[in-house]
């Protein structure tokens, strides 16, 4: 059975618990609401499957009838090869029915913008100024804010570069947790350190979409193991006291069943691996191994539950690589569970 989920009323003021359907007090958003959003940002450590996180709630969202837009923040293939398709590059690329994606290349996203700002040969000329490339390159931040920057463009209603196509919901395959929380920043730096002029304009209203819990959204996806646990309850820390803003989802994903009971593993541990046939003793290891590793994993998502609240798990796929089905059967899943 799904868990209960709270819902609070708008424009509650700054009570975290009585923002718009935001999460908060132990509650996570229902897909439906989480994909109302404008946009949803997919974080957590290294390695835990952030894509694979995006790729499902994409879909997800395109199932509902939007137009989705799952937005990566360096060239990747895993999605292209999933959907038979080559590397999506900086174009919007529709790989199925509402569902569109694109790499944002930073470089790619800040010459787009000084082209709009400083139209003609100047632009050209600053954009291809040593001195100039000198101090993108060292300004710490730059290529943050302008992958971000890109990212609340696509986001608009009203866009103004690109292709002009218009989304209904972006998903930001974001950086690692930290890295990831460095870009949620970046606007609020840049617009502090500009003070006045289009860059301080530019860097505040994306600052105010993305702390908007109303328009922007944050998912962070964990591993059930010590260390993506560890940083997904600092990064949910940090969010909210560099930030202010919240989580809205938790998702534990690739999490084994648990076959066996304690019991059962005892019987399989007293065998000992000794019987008459080599592959069925190589199985009962197998499965003793899984067991522990299952029994494992569910000790970190107690304790992660313990921190957080309500967590949303993913199967673990006995797959080498994801395939459309795979990822098709777990946005299904968290249709299911959210």
């Amino acid at each position: 059975m799904a868990p209960s989920v709270r819902f609070r009323r708008i424009g509650a003021g700054k009570d975290p618990c009585a923002s718009a359907y935001s999460y908060g007090c132990g509650r996570f958003l229902p897909v439906s609401l989480l994909l109302d959003k404008r946009l949803v940002v997919v974080t957590g450590k290294g390695g835990v499957g952030r894509t694979t996180v995006a790729t499902a709630l994409g879909l997800a969202g395109a199932r509902m009838g939007k137009r989705v837009m799952v937005a990566e923040v360096a060239q990747q293939e895993r999605m292209s090869r999933a959907f038979r398709r080559e590397g999506v590059g900086y174009s919007e690329t529709e790989l199925a029915e509402n569902f569109y994606a694109m790499s944002v290349d930073p470089q790619r996203a800040l010459d787009e913008y000084l082209g709009q700002q400083i139209p003609g040969p100047l632009s050209d000329m600053l954009l291809h100024n040593r001195i100039f490339e000198y101090f993108v390159a060292a300004a710490p931040g730059v290529r943050e804010l302008t992958t971000i920057g890109k990212v609340w463009e696509l986001a608009q209603q009203d866009r103004k570069y690109g292709s002009g196509s218009r989304y209904d919901l972006v998903i930001l395959d974001a950086p690692a947790s930290g890295h990831g929380l460095a870009m949620l920043r970046a606007p609020r730096t840049f617009g502090e350190i500009a003070r006045v002029g289009p860059i301080r304009r530019r860097a505040d209203m994306i600052h105010e979409f993305l702390g908007d819990p109303e328009r922007t959204g944050v998912v962070s996806v964990a591993l059930p193991q010590e260390m993506p646990v560890n940083e997904t309850i600092e990064f949910r820390s940090k969010l909210e006291s560099e930030m202010g803003m919240k989580t809205d989802a938790v998702i534990v994903n690739a999490l084994l069943p648990d076959r066996f009971s304690g019991e059962e593993a005892e019987r399989i541990d007293a065998v000992n691996g000794e019987h008459g046939s080599p592959e069925v003793a190589a199985a009962l290891r197998a499965a003793l191994s899984e067991h522990r590793r299952a029994r494992s994993q569910q000790a970190q998502l107690r304790r992660l539950k313990k921190e957080v609240g309500d967590v949303i798990t993913l199967p673990f796929l006995w797959e080498p690589e994801l395939r459309l089905a795979d990822f098709q059967r777990l946005a299904t899943e968290l249709e299911r569970k959210l």
